[in-house]
């Protein structure tokens, strides 16, 4: 009975030391099993980075919930905590999703096309070009002179004279809450910042009404974003 007793306090014992101590971690980021190279890999718990090779792997000291956060430019950044088994088993492998690129000036009607043919177009450039050739042609036709039976020099009746003149309505700048949208993973506002899938668009409205949103849009910056996403929902928590 004393032997089976100090082999569980040795084996919690050890349990203990690993997931205190620093361990140098190894992994691998791959993308649709693709290497990713040059990949940022930044243990935000111990503020230390480093960066994967040529064939994805990278060394990191870690200890228990560390949190790891994976950066390339074209690719959803990835956010992780390291559990007593990722230290155990000492070889992490890390899956990256490509952000999706926006195509503008492109307008394709969802009454048009199906889930299938949009995928089939997004990815055949022959088809963009054929639609944005379209839709200039019918910007040019929308432009002709038609008549509509006014009478040329006729008094203007709705001249400021007349009418009160309108408020300029300026339009809400959107452009924050598209770029957090499209830098973060899906699950990231309901899994990491715990908000309500109803709450997203609010959230998102009281993060664009911060100034500093609009420094973010000229900086481009990953880490700072989810810096400020995490901060802002701190507020936004107290707020409610």
């Amino acid at each position: 009975m004393r032997v089976k007793l100090l082999t569980t306090i040795s084996f919690f014992t050890y349990q203990l030391s690993i997931s205190q101590t620093e361990k140098l971690l190894k992994g691998k980021v791959l993308t649709n099993n693709t290497a990713l190279s040059k990949v940022e890999v930044i243990n935000k718990t111990a503020k230390t980075s480093t960066r994967t090779n040529e064939l994805g792997e990278f060394l990191i000291l870690t200890k228990e919930q560390d949190s790891l956060l994976f950066f390339s430019k074209h690719y959803l950044f990835t956010r992780l905590k390291v559990t007593l088994k990722d230290l155990e088993k000492n070889y992490l492998i890390v899956e990256m999703n490509q952000k999706a690129e926006e195509l503008e000036n492109v307008v394709v009607s969802r009454s048009v096309f199906n889930k299938t043919e949009l995928k089939q177009i997004a990815n055949n450039k022959e088809e963009i070009n054929k639609i944005i050739i379209r839709k200039q042609f019918d910007d040019v036709t929308t432009k002709v002179t038609v008549y509509d039976g006014t009478i040329k020099n006729a008094i203007n009746f709705s001249y400021p004279i007349f009418d009160k003149p309108k408020k300029k309505i300026e339009p809400r700048d959107d452009r924050f809450k598209k770029l957090a949208i499209a830098s973060c993973p899906s699950d990231f506002f309901i899994k990491n910042l715990k908000i309500k899938p109803e709450e997203k668009e609010i959230f998102l409205n009281f993060c664009n009404a911060d100034p500093k949103s609009k420094t973010l849009l000229e900086k481009s910056n990953d880490l700072e974003l989810i810096d400020f996403l995490y901060a802002k929902n701190e507020e936004f928590k107290k707020f409610k």
